[in-house]
């Protein structure tokens, strides 16, 4: 994929915006029942007013059983530790709400933030996702799997259009998201001039007929490209 067309997406084109998040009273049992149940590997931590305060990931969860084997601090650690940090390694380990065990520096972007440095910052930071943030408030994440749809497709028209074409395109990305069936992570949606145009691969022709039909039916349409791919890719396979 060319630089061109890198710089053009964005985390709003890529971020996935129906995120599950957590308030920070909820028991870390019921946040590790949540994770297994919805098949995710981390979910934010929200205030009652809707700013970011943490997220909790499997990695917290699992540093609970690790700390097990922490045992006692000797008395040359207690004079000469960090009381601080093992105070916050104490809490983490043996806290019972998603406020104890949360990683609080959470490493976050916003919705102009070019999907360049969003990959800089993961793999800097050794991180899988990155909240999106607008005013302070979670509108989305992006994770390593969303940002495989800028490597597998190059999607330059996402980020151009109208209103209306914007418009579109969220309608029809709802849609797909709402069909048990779809491969959400494998279909893209750019519009422009009311044109859908459907990119990335389709798992059988029944899963291409049922996506075609989602952007035929949209209101507004005014016509639709097949684009894709037979298949799931052979990053799919992993």
């Amino acid at each position: 994929m060319s630089a061109l067309v890198m710089e053009s997406l964005t985390a709003r084109d890529l971020m996935t915006r129906e995120v599950v998040s957590i308030a920070p009273s909820m028991p870390v049992y019921a946040v590790a029942q949540l994770l297994s149940e919805r098949g995710i590997s981390a979910v934010p931590v929200i205030s009652p007013a809707g700013a970011l305060l943490g997220i909790v990931t499997e990695l917290d969860l699992i540093r609970r059983l690790s700390g097990a084997e922490d045992g006692k601090s000797g008395w040359l650690r207690r004079l000469f530790g960090n009381r601080d940090r093992d105070a916050e390694r104490y809490a983490q380990v043996n806290g019972m709400l998603a406020e104890d065990v949360m990683t609080r520096n959470v490493i976050t972007v916003t919705e102009e933030t070019s999907v360049e440095h969003v990959a800089h910052l993961m793999e800097e930071r050794a991180i899988r996702r990155v909240p999106v943030l607008r005013d302070g408030q979670l509108v989305g994440l992006v994770s390593r799997s969303d940002l495989l749809k800028a490597l597998l497709v190059p999607p330059a028209p996402l980020a151009a259009g109208t209103a209306e074409d914007q418009r579109l395109r969220e309608a029809i990305g709802r849609e797909i998201r709402e069909q048990p069936w779809a491969d959400t992570f494998y279909t893209y949606v750019s519009v422009r001039d009311g044109v859908v145009s459907l990119q990335g691969f389709a798992r059988s022709a029944a899963v291409r007929r049922g996506l075609l039909a989602i952007a035929h039916r949209t209101e507004g349409v005014r016509g639709v490209l097949d684009e894709m791919r037979d298949g799931l890719p052979p990053t799919a396979l992993y």
